[in-house]
């Protein structure tokens, strides 16, 4: 019997933990489709093990159609996704810094921020990560590309200025341009009844790894958006401090591996993903076994001999078994067994005189969808005798 785990080489291991990384940051990625994901998967199982192999002609021609249109539909539906998908690895093999202020412009920044939280003046300012952010803007602002002070913030963001309902995007240490208008999101639940300047922070924070600091008029409060989730602080009004805010902002930057310091993995988050990690392998294995080809697989076939010539009785037949090697697709050979597959040989010429017989790949019988490559040993050998009452 095949026992397809004692045949995993090491370039195969290599293959399944690729693919697996790959289906693992898939899962990750599209969190929100997770249902869909698994839907379509279980449609591509229901196609590949049931539709094939017992040939559903019917259903096999539709499950064809279906797919090959979900193709146009996945990259229609999900094209911001899939060019964020390919910035990230454009931005990963680049090593793309991201454009973060100093700590003198963090605490300026931070200052002026909770000065306007305690004026109750709404605000909201974007720190780009090292993703870009332009195709994400809905219309860009006023060019500025000042250095930051708490008296220009105060200005900027006065109920009087041009720009004041808008976003401020800062690069590195200076104001690059202010009244940017940001998409606005739809979660409501993570939102907690926040207003349209909420929205608009999480929405950049949910399609780009920015942070968004967004300061309440209506509350008082200071929100941090960031990775798609949004933080409240300053609950009671006025409990945020320009300190604790600055060392909030400074965290949620090292957790998104875009500060000065180098990225630190946390064990806890890999601990939270580590059953998604685990269900990416035993997938990537399953589809290892299903359609990656067995190159070479050796069997022991009963061999058996038919149209003895009459006046005859086959007393032995030797060898009784050979080795066939067989080669096709692995969830075939998972499904075959030894008794699968029957040599045949033709003993007509048995009254020719004929004894030893050769053994060729036509000879073997069997309905798998495999393929059989040799046979070992190429002849055998029948032993008959004459019946009583024949003709010599």
């Amino acid at each position: 019997m095949y026992t397809p785990l004692l045949d995993i080489a090491p370039t195969d291991l290599m293959d399944i933990a690729v693919v697996g990384l790959l289906l693992w940051g898939l899962v990750v990625w599209t969190r929100r489709a997770r249902m869909a994901l698994l839907g379509l998967a279980f449609l591509g199982v229901f196609y590949h093990l049931i539709a094939q192999q017992f040939k559903l002609q019917l259903t096999t021609w539709i499950f064809q159609g279906f797919f090959a249109a979900l193709v146009v539909v996945i990259v229609v539906v999900f094209q911001d996704d899939l060019r964020r998908l390919f910035e990230q690895i454009a931005t990963f093999s680049l090593r793309r810094k991201a454009p973060r202020p100093d700590s003198s412009s963090l605490a300026t920044l931070t200052r002026g921020l909770c000065q306007l939280a305690a004026k109750r003046r709404g605000a909201l300012v974007v720190l780009p990560g090292r993703e870009p952010i332009e195709r994400h803007l809905l219309q860009h602002g006023i060019p500025l590309d000042a250095e930051i002070s708490e008296e220009l913030l105060d200005s900027l963001f006065d109920p009087g200025s041009a720009g004041h309902d808008g976003a401020l995007v800062m690069q590195n240490n200076r104001i690059e341009e202010f009244g940017v208008h940001l998409p606005l999101s739809e979660n409501r639940d993570e939102l907690k009844g926040g207003g349209t300047r909420h929205a608009a922070a999480l929405g950049l924070a949910e399609r780009s790894d920015a942070l968004c600091l967004v300061v309440s008029e209506e509350r008082g409060t200071i929100g941090i958006a960031a990775r798609g989730q949004l933080e409240i602080l300053g609950n009671p009004v006025g409990s945020i401090k320009p300190g604790d805010l600055r060392h909030k902002i400074q965290d949620h930057l090292a957790h998104t591996g875009t500060a000065v310091k180098a990225r630190r993995v946390k064990w806890r988050r890999l601990g939270r993903h580590s059953v998604e990690g685990l269900s990416a392998l035993a997938l990537a294995l399953g589809a290892w076994l299903v359609f990656v080809p067995v190159d070479k697989a050796v069997l022991q076939v009963r061999v058996d001999a038919e149209n003895v010539p009459a006046g005859y009785a086959l007393t032995n037949v030797s060898p009784r078994e050979v080795e066939i090697e067989v080669a096709g697709p692995r969830r075939a050979m998972l499904l075959a067994s030894n008794a699968d597959f029957q040599v045949v040989i033709d003993a007509d010429l048995v009254r020719l005189g004929r004894r030893t017989f050769e053994v060729s790949t036509q000879a073997v019988r069997h309905v798998t969808g495999l393929s059989v490559k040799s046979i070992k040993p190429e002849k055998v050998k029948l032993t008959v005798q004459r019946t009583r009452g024949s003709t010599p």
